[in-house]
This record gives C-alpha cells, structure tokens and sequence, in this order.
C-alpha cells in the first residue's frame, strides 16, 4: 500500500448540538416577532381576534334554514364591538332606484326600524364609483357596519344597506355588481314610480329649487313641514311636448333594462304608488329582509299633493299628446292623499 496515498479521515462530530442551537435561535427570533407583533395590534385588537374566534365557535346557526345560510352574516366591524349582539345575524341589502321615485322617504321608513340601518347614497360621491374595485371596497365598508352614517346603529343591527340611483355607476357597473351581490349575499330592493309623468314633474320642481333655494337659501330635496311642501310646489313646470313621449319611453326602457341586468339577484319589487295607498305593503319589505314587524313612521311631507293638471302649466297640450298613448294611464288619478 502506498503510504503516501493514505488519508486519514476525521472521527465525524455528532450534529445534535449545532441543531440545537439552531433551534434555539430560531424560537428566540420568533418570540421576538410575536412580542412585537403584539405591540403593534394592542391589547384591544387582540381581545378583538379573541373575540372574533369565540363568535364563530359559539354562534349558533342551526336555526338558519339552509336556503337563507347565503344571507346571513356575522359582522366584526374593526371600529367597535357588537358586545351581546355579536350573534345577532345580519342581513345585507341595497336599495335599487331612481330620483324622485320616493326613495328618500321609503328609507327613513326602515331606518325608523331599530334593527335597520340604510346609509343613503354612499355612492353621490363620485370617487366610491369609479370602477367596480372602488365599487366592492365601499360596500366592503358597510357591510362589515364600519361605515358612519346618521343612520347607523351600533350592535343590534339586524339589516344593513344603502341606497343606489341607477345612475351612479350602478348600470355602468351591472355584471361586477351582480357577481358581488350573489357572493356576498346582498338582496336588492327595487323601488320604482310606475306613473313616469309624475316622476318628472318632481324631478323638474327639484332641479327648479336647485337653483332658486326657495327655503331660507337653502335647496332642500325633502321637506318635514306643509309650509314647506307648499312653496315647493307653487313651481308649474311646462314640459317640452314634442319629444315628451320619446324622454319617457327612454326612462321605461332604462328601468326595464336594469331590473333584467341585476334580477339573477335575491330581489323584491316595490312600487311608490303601492306604498302611498296600502302602507301593509312595507310588511313584505319587512319579511324579504326577516327583521321583526315594527311600526315604521317617516317625518317626510309629501310635496306634489294635487292632481297633474294642477301641477303642469301647459296642462291641456300634454293631455293631448299623451291621451290615447301608451302613456295616457299617467294622466289619471293614481293614488290619493
């Protein structure tokens, strides 16, 4: 054997204390991580993700028929604690319409309800509707009851929604929406004016105070007193008869084309005219969003009371451009006061 080409190998050192160290490293930088991991949320956001694991265990939902699991919610709102109420189930909804359709005061109505919270028109602000992303974030907000309204109540909530003209970004944005409303759980209320002449007759007087400020300087869109309601309605608009066929057949067209775009969603149809002559129709509205029967009271007045001939300056040339239409029936008496 060549000596030279012997090579005398090293006895092998055990590993088990160089792991160890390791180990013991790697528990020390996580503690550290923890620790300040813990500082940064607080004691109370802490006692909050207790909370939060606490609510899911022990809330319990076997009551929940299996078709209505989808619409029910169990919120943790980041700003505040639903304390007893944290098992309360929540329902999400959104109010469908358009302007002067009667959706101001139908959403007093349900505010008026204890349990219900309707945030208004969270999307008058142009920047919440920019595309479908700022869309969601904003109803992200409400339905997890961190947004700040007027309107909303804290723990006992038992219904949370807004209200959405068509118009902003609503139409625009249909499919996301849609997508949004089927996976969250989100039922629309669809609130619309059958009588489209009576429609635009407020909408006209509304748009004249717009720039008058008939009231102390002040425009308002709904009023609480008859003085008020008075003054508003002094105002006669004279309608544009020769393309006033076509402007409400472009408004029918433009309901119509909403409800089909947004009716794969859980809906319920509400006419204005219905609830202005049987108030028993709110019931169902109560039931669709299965929060317990309340008497529901609004401080809004009425503004536009008296028949349309009183309400129209050239009352006989729109008579006899829409008499014998499909729109003669919005000439008639359709509710009254």
């Amino acid at each position: 054997m060549n000596l030279d080409t012997l090579v005398l190998k090293a006895p092998k050192k055990s590993p088990l204390p160089l792991r160890m160290v390791v180990f013991s490293m790697t528990m020390i930088c996580g503690v550290f991580i923890c620790s300040m991991c813990m500082k940064q949320l607080g004691s109370d956001s802490w006692s909050r993700i207790v909370k939060i694991e606490v609510a899911e265990q022990t809330c319990n939902k076997s009551s929940v028929p299996p078709s209505e699991v989808q619409f029910v919610h169990y919120p943790q709102p980041l700003n505040y604690s639903r304390k007893e109420c944290m098992c309360t189930p929540v329902r999400f909804f959104a109010i469908i319409s358009s302007q002067r359709s009667g959706s101001g005061w139908f959403e007093t109505l349900l505010n008026s309800h204890v349990n219900v919270s309707s945030n208004g028109e969270i999307f008058s602000n142009k920047e919440r509707r920019n595309n479908i992303s700022s869309i969601t974030k904003t109803m992200d907000k409400v339905y997890n009851l961190d947004w700040n309204s007027s309107a909303s109540k804290n723990e006992c909530t038992a219904a949370v929604g807004f209200k959405w003209m068509l118009n902003q970004g609503l139409v625009a944005n249909h499919a996301g929406v849609v997508d949004y409303f089927n996976q969250r759980g989100v039922s629309a209320i669809f609130l619309f004016r059958r009588n489209l002449l009576r429609q635009m007759v407020s909408e006209l007087a509304n748009n004249h105070d717009r720039y008058l400020k008939q009231l102390n300087g002040k425009h308002k869109a709904h009023v609480h007193t008859k003085d008020e309601a008075n003054i508003l309605a002094g105002y006669k608009p004279r309608l544009n008869t020769t393309t006033l066929i076509w402007r409400l057949k472009q408004a029918d067209d433009y309901t119509r084309d909403a409800i089909a775009n947004l009716k794969s969603t859980r809906h319920i149809t509400v006419y204005y005219e219905d609830l202005i002559q049987n108030r028993t129709k709110l019931v169902d509205v109560l039931d669709f969003l299965k929060v317990p029967m309340r008497k529901l009271v609004s401080r809004h007045v009425k503004i536009h009371t008296k028949p349309l001939s009183d309400q129209i300056e050239n009352w006989d040339e729109v008579y006899n451009a829409l008499n014998g239409t499909q729109f003669g029936s919005f000439l008639n008496a359709d509710y009254s006061i």
